[in-house]
């Protein structure tokens, strides 16, 4: 019979372990700490070789694609600054800062 815990050293239980989840970045696009849900969003679009991931609030990225072609944001890349000069983006930001890090609205029509 194969043992549970090893023949030498104590007994640690992983449940007394510490309980701390690894931190994740703020938002990329509005730096307010990330709530429960998650995006994982390509600043370059998959369709344009975009290979990076960032995490963002979902609203932030339902903003961004309603304001931004793929051709925009492949332009921009990772460059924030460049997509917060855009009036609406800068805007939205703004707004924004003031919520929750889970509230979640739906976004206005596209901009484009």
């Amino acid at each position: 019979m194969a043992r549970k815990h090893p023949k030498h050293g104590p007994y640690e239980d992983p449940a007394q372990e510490d309980d701390q989840v690894p931190s994740v970045a703020p938002c990329w696009l509005c730096g307010r700490t990330l709530g429960k849900a998650i995006v994982w969003h390509h600043p370059v679009p998959k369709s344009r070789g975009g290979r990076e991931v960032v995490p963002m609030h979902p609203i932030c990225q339902q903003t961004l694609i309603a304001n931004f072609t793929n051709s925009e944001l492949q332009r921009h890349a990772l460059d924030v600054d460049a997509i917060l000069a855009a009036p609406n983006m800068r805007k939205f930001v703004d707004w924004v800062d003031k919520k929750d890090p889970d509230f979640n609205a739906s976004p206005s029509k596209k901009q484009r």
